[in-house]
């Protein structure tokens, strides 16, 4: 199981020597990825009252991911850049498929796309984009993407994307780029059943947002049910569990949180410090070296 750190993105800010510390601790402590989580807009919470709830508002800082990862690449040698995830469908596939491919040959071959459809129309809205046909257009973005990452030109007639004899260049290192699926949400972690079979028949791998309870441990059984359905190898499909650091459960319980997800077929897992009641740069600095010390102890 490869062991990752979650960018805290909301509580370093604009401190940007602690982005640079953070992340090189990470890579010099052999973590394996860094994931960075995206949004474009944040909404002002009272003037949407038909928005149930918000995650992230105008006033959390998120930096943007593609631009993040191309500094990154720079400062790191072997950290693998995830977006987890991208809110592709309020994105234009080819600029998506374009920005992807340019941090992939900066970082040498080091990203992975983690990609999701999103919980606010509020910024679908905002880039013009259409909220109720995104998970269908998802699917289809997926299908876009891989081929303008595998081919020099491309001749594609869709439901949603027209692209007349054309392509991207550079190239990405990897052909194609690894497309992971997150699904739930902060306050609906447990998966809807069409994100579940469309993981199942499209995806790399995925995100669960939930705790490894008896329901978690159902969908996971669910996803490796569709994928049967599907005629995929299980083992094609990579699967990420989450753990958060908190200090107020202590390094036994992570240890035995991280064993429950590589005993529940985990390929992956990101710990985050993000909400675990941590004040300054340096504390999460402290808390992903402690992890890594009690873990390969």
């Amino acid at each position: 199981m490869r062991v990752g750190v979650s960018f805290p993105t909301i509580d370093i800010g604009a401190d940007f020597a602690a982005v640079r510390d953070f992340v090189q601790t990470a890579d010099e402590l052999g973590y394996s990825h860094l994931r960075i989580l995206d949004h474009v807009l944040g909404a002002d919470p009272q003037y949407h009252p038909e928005v149930p709830a918000f995650y992230y508002t105008h006033e959390s800082y998120i930096h943007e991911p593609f631009t993040l990862m191309a500094y990154l690449a720079g400062i790191t040698t072997h950290l693998e850049l995830t977006t987890g995830i991208i809110i592709l469908p309020q994105r234009q596939t080819a600029l998506v498929a374009k920005q992807a491919a340019q941090v992939d040959v900066l970082s040498g071959g080091r990203v992975r796309l983690g990609i999701g459809v999103g919980w606010n129309p509020v910024e679908y809205e905002a880039l013009n984009e259409d909220w109720r046909s995104r998970g269908k257009r998802c699917e289809e973005q997926m299908e876009v993407l891989r081929l303008l990452w595998t081919n020099e030109v491309i001749d594609y007639q869709g439901q949603w994307h027209r692209i007349n004899h054309a392509g991207i260049k550079p190239l990405p290192v990897q052909r194609p780029i690894p497309i992971w699926i997150g699904a739930g949400a902060p306050g609906r972690p447990m998966p809807l059943d069409v994100a579940m079979r469309r993981i199942a028949r499209l995806a790399d791998g995925w995100f669960p947002l939930f705790s490894l309870s008896d329901d978690g441990r159902r969908a996971i059984d669910r996803v490796w049910q569709y994928a049967d359905e599907a005629g995929r190898d299980r083992a094609s499909i990579g699967l990420e569990g989450r753990l958060t650091l908190d200090a107020d459960t202590g390094p036994q319980a992570w240890i035995d949180e991280a064993n429950a997800w590589k005993a529940a077929g985990a390929t992956h897992l990101g710990v985050g410090t993000t909400g675990a009641g941590l004040t300054t740069a340096q504390e999460h600095i402290d808390t992903i070296r402690r992890f890594k010390e009690v873990y390969e102890g």
